[in-house]
């Protein structure tokens, strides 16, 4: 709807009307962001998410009682925020938790205080979940890696989703079967109504993969629908938990996934999704080598894991 038509409906039908208008192509959008002494990159994810200026936005800060600057970049957009707070908690998803408490709008998510939303990102978000009812949660099927600097290094597609693909283990790679990615978290986002039938939580037990045990309560409800633009960015640095501590995360994720009643493949079966799936990026490769006899001027590149770059071989 143009922007005229909507100060036509407030002007008939004042506030109540301008509040219709923002439910119907606006629904409101409810983020969290937990934290921790994160002075050095939350400015940066503050403002991925005020500077799209969404109408319909709700957004929530939780501190964990930062003694680092953070709580002074927080009280610099507290006009802008529904709500924060800077207290001790029970870690991570205790905060987060704490949020979608307060939290009133028809459309959840979380991004942690070193990751980023792309300028798009509400928008199109807000446009798939008003164009389709059906439709309780996405995730982007080309998640975005940053360094430690905030540059982007990588845009890797996915696979699209789907209930048995999950079931079989497929998105909790390195646990000895086969899988093909991960679903990442920063570009998840859900309807309330699917956050309350599976619990209105995330499970406190888990200290880092209570993430993907909420996918498994989300995927006994709803397909999860794959959306094919950038909506989110991970960024990958020195000292953050995922990495330090990766190994706990795949045990805590693999535990959720058998306690909800996965079954990944086993035996040959395993063994050739995994053969199969080494073909088919054989196959890939093969096709990329004969693209580059068709257009043998055609030069990529890649980022090595400093500040580096080199030309990709062909």
């Amino acid at each position: 709807m143009a922007d005229g038509a909507g100060v036509r409906a407030c002007d008939a039908n004042g506030i109540l009307g301008l509040h219709l208008l923002l439910s119907v192509n606006q629904p409101k959008i409810s983020i969290v962001t937990p934290c921790f002494n994160q002075a050095a990159y939350l400015e940066e994810t503050i403002q991925s998410i005020l500077g799209q200026k969404y109408a319909n936005l709700e957004y929530i800060i939780v501190d964990g009682g930062s003694t680092d600057g953070t709580v002074e970049i927080i009280k610099r957009y507290a006009p802008q925020l529904a709500w924060w707070v800077s207290e001790s908690d029970g870690g991570q998803y205790d905060a987060i938790n704490k949020g979608f408490a307060r939290a009133t709008g028809e459309i959840f998510a979380w991004i942690n205080a070193d990751d980023t939303y792309l300028p798009w990102t509400l928008k199109v978000v807000a446009q798939i979940f008003s164009s389709i009812p059906q439709a309780e949660w996405i995730s982007s099927l080309f998640p975005v890696l940053l360094d430690e600097k905030g540059a982007a290094f990588q845009c890797a597609p996915t696979r699209r989703f789907g209930q048995e693909a999950f079931w079989r283990g497929e998105y909790l790679p390195e646990c000895g079967w086969y899988a093909v990615g991960w679903i990442q978290q920063e570009s998840t986002f859900w309807r309330r109504s699917l956050w309350e039938r599976a619990g209105g939580r995330l499970d406190t037990k888990f200290q880092l993969a209570g993430d993907f045990e909420l996918w498994a309560r989300f995927y006994k409800e709803a397909d999860l629908i794959g959306v094919p633009t950038p909506l989110a960015t991970f960024r990958f640095r020195e000292g953050q938990r995922s990495q330090t501590h990766f190994k706990t995360y795949l045990e805590e994720a693999r535990s959720a996934f058998q306690l909800h009643g996965g079954r990944p493949p086993k035996g040959f079966e395993s063994w050739s999704l995994r053969k199969l799936h080494k073909i088919i990026r054989f196959l890939e490769r093969l096709h990329r080598r004969r693209t580059d006899l068709l257009h043998p001027d055609g030069i990529s590149v890649r980022k090595l894991r400093t500040d580096l770059w080199e030309i990709r071989p062909h």
